[in-house]
């Protein structure tokens, strides 16, 4: 059988499934929606693709290495949203779970993570 490795982008998961999933909260009003979205697109992916490996890079809070080069980098883009914010943990939490291996390095984005693994596969 031959390896499929799907390397995901978790923070853009993350986004895309804050923004697409309406607000849903749990019993104590705690939003849930972007835990709900990224794990159905998680599940969704591994049935569909049942891939035989796969990890998740989320990008670090913070500047990235990408600021020094250019100060205005994403500087047009809103602060992540608290409601989201809230609901990282919780991601990451399922992530380990499900015993993915999961990549996050201070000053470097998930995109690049996945750049750098790709290349060294």
């Amino acid at each position: 059988m031959a390896r499929e490795i799907y390397l995901i982008d978790g923070s853009a998961f993350i986004y895309r499934a804050f923004h697409a999933v309406a607000p849903l909260t749990n019993a104590d009003g705690f939003q849930t929606n972007a835990v709900f979205g990224f794990v159905s697109m998680l599940n969704k992916l591994m049935k569909d693709k049942a891939p035989s490996h796969l990890a998740v890079a989320f990008d670090a809070r913070g500047k990235v290495f990408r600021h020094e080069m250019y100060p205005e980098y994403k500087a047009n883009r809103p602060p992540m949203p608290e409601e989201l914010a809230a609901q990282l943990p919780y991601i990451k939490e399922v992530v380990e779970a499900l015993g993915l291996p999961s990549f996050e390095m201070d000053g470097i984005e998930a995109d690049d993570i996945i750049g750098t693994a790709a290349l060294n596969l």
